[in-house]
């Protein structure tokens, strides 16, 4: 179950209300989908980072990012991960993202699926 993150809360402060509701509810679906997972929040890069551990680059399979309109949901393997449905966007060598603007977006199967399987993809188990 997810827990109330004052870091989390003080990122999304300066936006909209629109968009702090859906950042609120993007975090509701990652721990919905994966409730044991390992939040890390960086304050002046104002992300938030998702997986079964701490560690960013070998722990970590997605992360959320505020913005003027819209929340990113990125996923770290997001290049490697099946999309058969085009949701990403981007261009790196790993990472993707989807651009968030609706609730609805997050009722989407496609969305659930991919991030689901991102839970399972590259990242070790939990520890203890």
């Amino acid at each position: 179950m997810e827990k109330e993150n004052k870091e989390f809360e003080l990122i999304i402060s300066s936006y909209s209300e629109e968009v702090k509701h859906l950042a609120r509810e993007v975090r509701k679906l990652i721990y919905s989908i994966y409730p044991g997972v390992v939040e890390v929040v960086w304050v002046r890069q104002q992300n938030v980072g998702f997986g079964t551990g701490k560690k960013k680059n070998s722990e970590h399979f997605c992360w959320l990012m505020p913005a003027g309109k819209h929340v990113t949901l990125g996923f770290n393997y997001g290049a490697e991960l099946p999309d058969p449905h085009g949701l990403l966007e981007g261009t790196g060598k790993l990472f993707r993202h989807v651009k968030v603007k609706s609730l609805a977006q997050l009722q989407n199967k496609d969305l659930i699926d991919l991030l689901t399987y991102a839970t399972t993809y590259r990242v070790p188990p939990p520890k203890g």
